[in-house]
């Protein structure tokens, strides 16, 4: 039988020899990614030195298969480009997600690591930065950060320039405490009086509100869709002609930077679109919106701008801030609407039918970010307990 062949990312026997100079060479065979076995030699001025530095050098020698664009000396910044002209190229992420990840590597994460080496970049820089971002930001903005670091590192070593990505290996970031809050029925009506009351009457300058927010906060609480999935529902995804009326949410809103805000036709996740069935309320605002656009396409949204153009979700939210900012009502922004049918939903019927109404594919992600936990016990326990009561004689004394 011949010899077995030297393992990949492996050496063989070391041997030592002395240079005219007086140093020692120690000589290897190895066996680099590419499958071949090439010769590495390391000097030292003793057989002991020599040997470590002729380990040091196998130990970060740069791969053979990295195509030329990344390696392990590359800088950080080289990486970066490298990673989101593959977003591009591979067009997995939505438009808004690979604009939020660009934002967040640019002002979170390249500041810090920009002029560092790719071999540099090490589990313990990275642990250290995120624990600090964490402690000087949030732990939303150091999960941010931990995100696109892992995703960019990711890409490094599926392109040979690193054996392991140095995120992975970091201490978890704890999350603090927190819980969702559903709004109560005395909060919504205060929020529907503000906003049909907010800069009409006598003082206010230019035309009064076109009554669309009074409108968007109705359909936030009748579909428990997200803001662009409402902004995007269009004329052919509502059928009022059926008991209970029905609203299609099969897109969002999005405003990528340097393009102008359109309809993506798909919602946040391709999985969460849904038909849902609307109450009567909700059903008597799309028919005042249908009547506006009863001459316009099936495609033609049902909420726009004076110029038939996308409402914009930032424009919305900014709008709402502002009604209740006049009457003092805070926290509350159109997620808190989501909560709050998902609450409702839960407590009359349970988390799977809350889930199924927000478009989660499962109760998980509802229970932990949408559900307002129910403090009340099941009042059945009094019931049940009254067996435990103290025994009375015929003469009302206890036993």
């Amino acid at each position: 039988m011949g010899r077995p062949r030297t393992p990949i990312g492996t050496f063989g026997e070391i041997h030592f020899e002395r240079t005219p100079s007086g140093l020692v060479r120690a000589r290897a065979r190895y066996r680099d990614d590419d499958g071949q076995v090439r010769r590495v030699s390391a000097v030292g001025a003793t057989q002991k030195t020599a040997e470590r530095n002729l380990k040091e050098q196998l130990g970060t020698r740069t791969s053979r298969t990295n195509y030329n664009e990344i390696t392990p000396d590359s800088s950080f910044k080289q990486l970066v480009d490298l990673w989101l002209d593959d977003l591009d190229l591979t067009g997995k992420v939505a438009e808004s997600t690979r604009a939020l990840y660009e934002r967040n590597m640019r002002q979170l994460v390249l500041p810090v690591f920009e002029h560092y080496a790719l071999r540099e970049v090490t589990v313990g820089r990275v642990d250290r930065f995120l624990k600090a971002l964490a402690a000087s930001k949030s732990y939303s903005t150091a999960k941010q950060a931990k995100t696109v670091l892992s995703l960019a590192f990711g890409l490094a070593v599926r392109y040979d320039a690193l054996r392991e990505n140095p995120v992975r290996d970091t201490a978890k970031l704890h999350k603090p405490p927190s819980q969702a809050k559903a709004l109560t029925i005395e909060e919504i009506e205060a929020i529907r009086e503000a906003a049909r009351s907010w800069r009409r009457g006598v003082g206010f300058a230019g035309p009064p509100p076109d009554g669309q927010l009074e409108q968007i906060i109705e359909v936030l609480l009748g579909t428990s869709a997200r803001i662009g999935e409402v902004l995007a529902i269009r004329k052919c995804d509502v059928d009022v002609t059926v008991s209970p009326a029905t609203v299609r949410i099969c897109g969002t809103i999005v405003s990528p930077r340097g393009k102008p805000t359109h309809r993506q036709h798909h919602p946040k996740t391709q999985k969460s679109t849904r038909t849902v069935s609307v109450p009567s309320f909700v059903a008597e605002v799309l028919r005042q919106r249908l009547v506006l656009i009863s001459e316009e396409d099936p495609d033609h949204l049902i909420f726009f701008s004076r110029n038939h153009t996308p409402l914009t979700t930032n424009n919305i939210r900014r709008r709402l801030r502002a009604v209740l900012e006049d009457v003092e009502i805070q926290g509350v922004t159109p997620h808190s609407f989501r909560r709050t049918v998902a609450t409702f939903l839960d407590r009359a019927s349970g988390p799977d039918l809350a889930a199924e109404m927000l478009g989660h594919t499962s109760t998980k992600i509802t229970k932990e970010h949408y559900i307002q936990p129910d403090e009340n016990v099941d009042p059945v326990t009094a019931d049940i307990l009254e067996a435990l009561a103290p025994r009375r004689g015929g003469d009302g004394d206890v036993v």
